[in-house]
């Protein structure tokens, strides 16, 4: 795919920086309203399977202790979830096979019989295709806690004109990362982002910074969006469409981020009573910051990450595994503790994420064990069931069946 720097209109006008705190004030008209999230469907979860502490040391799936679970078959999963998980893991598997695994689960070796099978396996049939090529574990203790994300899509504009001046930025050039375990075994899969000052690699600007112009200019921009508000919560999102004032539309996708860690202001006006329990969704959050744009823009940038894009002009969005993310079927998760492109299944006390999806996307957010984050797709009802989404539970993961006979030998 050509990169999006190469494909910004030649028309493209750098913005001028924005006062730090006094972002343009964005009514959006009643048809762009967002509406309320979703009310919960309950569900009564699976319990977590009884397993021995997980060493207070562990970072990987393999170090927190994996058990065997009940076979796929008696899980209960539909065979409408069975055949959109298999669309999915197929679409995987080219990514799969040669992608290191840093959760210690799986080897590359152990994909080829499922994903030589899965090229011509029937989508109808795929309640048996998951009984036969996998097996079922439990990592550490299964306490599962499950969010939820879309694609969304705001008001934007590929040149920036009145109404449209947040811009949306590339990748900068000066945006450096660099892999920690070139310069020792103890970092191995650690990495940082930062850039190059007079032969000092320093962390890159956080998002106040950007805010306030440090890298307006340069002719990174791909885009302006109309309201910072949205646009902040596409970055979180990490993808999504811009409505055009044409009537057009404009994807983009996340290309890397500032190496900043994220924050979730939704917890911090929690945290601080601004909000309370039942206001904590995507929408009261918006609200909340529209409300009042100086006191808005000052708790966005309380969150420092910033993401960079770059349009889309094939399918997506694209998840980590770079193969895109199917609504109502993939999941992001931690790839130290589920293997990218591994079928997990949730029980969990919401009805709507019950049952099979394909882990083939990671977020900021997103770590630890059993630590989930569901993708709805686009449009209303998938805002309205990801914006609201909170389920805990329990969390089982399958696995190649080589890759179970390694991690848990026959008895006797």
């Amino acid at each position: 795919m050509v990169p999006a720097a190469d494909n910004r209109p030649a028309t493209a006008t750098p913005a001028p920086p924005r006062p730090t705190g006094t972002p343009r004030v964005y009514v959006p008209r009643p048809s762009e309203r967002p509406g309320p999230a979703a009310q919960p469907i309950p569900a009564t979860p699976r319990a977590p399977l009884p397993a021995a502490a997980v060493p207070a040391d562990a970072t990987t799936a393999a170090a927190s202790g994996v058990i065997a679970a009940p076979d796929f078959a008696t899980l209960g999963v539909s065979a409408e979830q069975a055949a959109a998980a298999l669309a999915a893991f197929r679409l995987s598997c080219p990514s799969v096979q040669r992608r290191a695994d840093a959760s210690g689960l799986t080897q590359g070796a152990d994909w080829t019989e499922s994903c030589t099978a899965a090229r011509n396996w029937a989508d109808t049939d795929a309640l048996a295709f998951f009984t036969r090529y996998f097996g079922t574990v439990q990592v550490g203790a299964g306490s599962a806690f499950v969010t939820g994300y879309y694609e969304p899509e705001i008001a934007g504009s590929r040149t920036m004109r009145p109404g449209f001046d947040v811009p949306v930025y590339r990748r900068p050039t000066d945006l450096v990362e660099v892999d920690l375990g070139q310069f020792s075994d103890d970092l191995k899969g650690r990495k940082v982002r930062g850039r190059v000052d007079g032969g000092n690699l320093l962390p890159y600007y956080d998002r106040a910074a950007i805010e306030s112009g440090a890298l307006a200019g340069q002719g990174l921009e791909i885009a302006y969006a109309a309201d910072a508000a949205e646009f902040f919560f596409l970055q979180v999102q990490g993808s999504g469409r811009l409505r055009l004032p044409d009537g057009g539309i404009m994807r983009i996708g996340y290309d890397t981020q500032n190496g900043r860690g994220y924050v979730g202001i939704g917890k911090l006006l929690l945290d601080r009573g601004a909000l309370q329990r039942g206001q904590a969704s995507m929408q009261g959050i918006l609200d909340y910051l529209r409300a009042d744009p100086v006191r808005g823009a000052a708790v966005m940038n309380e969150n420092p990450s910033w993401v960079f894009f770059r349009e889309l002009t094939g399918p997506g969005p694209l998840g980590a595994l770079g193969v895109p993310v199917t609504g109502r079927a993939s999941v992001a998760a931690d790839p130290k503790y589920v293997p990218l492109g591994a079928p997990v299944f949730l029980s969990l006390d919401r009805a709507e994420p019950n049952g099979l999806w394909i882990a083939q996307d990671t977020g900021g957010a997103i770590k630890g064990a059993n630590r989930f984050d569901s993708f709805w797709g686009a449009g209303d009802d998938a805002r309205a069931i990801a914006g609201g989404m909170a389920a805990r539970g329990s969390a089982l993961l399958l696995l190649p069946r080589a890759s179970i006979a390694r991690l848990i030998p026959p008895a006797g």
